[in-house]
């Protein structure tokens, strides 16, 4: 990857994690400060900010990690549906090659003898 796009994607997740922080603490803010009228939170607010934030943070956790296991699975629906052989990175063409001599490609020049 060029250091551009690479920025880029760095710049992108950079975002997407000050939009989610930022929706967190909007959220358990409303939902557990009541009083605005102290400087300081009350012992209530804290911890009711505590589990908010800790509630919020397993959820995304959670879904995060369904996330990543759904996502090859769609990659390759999206690659069947478009007739195409493209696959996630890493992972293999087949999961059982078969054995013996490799198959010559379709696309390539043939061997005069």
């Amino acid at each position: 990857m060029d250091p551009a796009a690479e920025h880029r994607q760095q710049l992108r997740s950079l975002r997407d994690f000050l939009l989610v922080y930022n929706r967190m603490t909007e959220l358990c803010f409303r939902h557990c400060v009541c009083n605005l009228n102290y400087r300081l939170l009350t012992g209530r607010e804290e911890s009711c900010l505590d589990s908010c934030a800790a509630r919020l943070v397993r959820a995304n956790h959670r879904l995060m990690g369904a996330y990543v296991g759904l996502v090859p699975a769609l990659l390759q629906r999206r690659a069947a549906e478009h007739g195409t052989a493209a696959r996630p990175p890493g992972l293999p063409a087949s999961p059982d090659p078969a054995p013996g001599p490799a198959k010559p490609s379709p696309d390539a020049p043939l061997a005069s003898t």
